[in-house]
């Protein structure tokens, strides 16, 4: 699957460079460090970036100011990000969320919280965008840990 993308986003918590390097090997990568990664992703890897793609310009970050009432502090952040699409991490459970702005969590794929490991297929034409979650199943499983 992520050898037919045409780019691979994470939003941090890789964990071990080793899991960075194998997603770098596998494809073009755009990624953010977690609260999770060592040090040297740390040092590797800012705290968020914005990057277009066709007519879309998406934001990414693992932090973001999620809160129990709701995701209004993300689209606040994807405002002050100037996105279209605002991609995050930090809480492992997937969502997507559509307003003016596309707020989106990908879950998951090694240590999911309260769902199935998953990932997040983004499709962009032009200025539309479309985001549909793919459960990998249940469990967890690690790389170069």
């Amino acid at each position: 699957m992520l050898e037919s993308a045409d780019l691979i986003v994470h939003a941090g918590d890789f964990t071990t460079v080793a899991c960075y390097e194998y997603l770098l090997g596998i494809n073009e990568l755009v990624a953010v460090h977690g609260n999770s990664d060592c040090a040297e992703l740390r040092k590797r890897l800012p705290e968020r970036t914005v990057f277009d793609v066709e007519e879309v310009r998406i934001g990414v970050v693992h932090e973001g100011q999620l809160s129990q009432n709701g995701s209004c502090g993300l689209w606040y952040l994807a405002k002050e990000l100037d996105c279209d699409v605002l991609i995050v991490g930090h809480i492992h459970t997937p969502f997507i969320e559509q307003t003016d702005v596309l707020i989106m969590c990908p879950g998951s794929p090694t240590v999911p919280r309260l769902a199935d490991k998953s990932v997040i297929e983004l499709t962009i034409e032009g200025d539309q965008v479309h985001g549909r979650v793919i459960s990998l199943g249940a469990g967890a499983c690690f790389y170069g840990v």
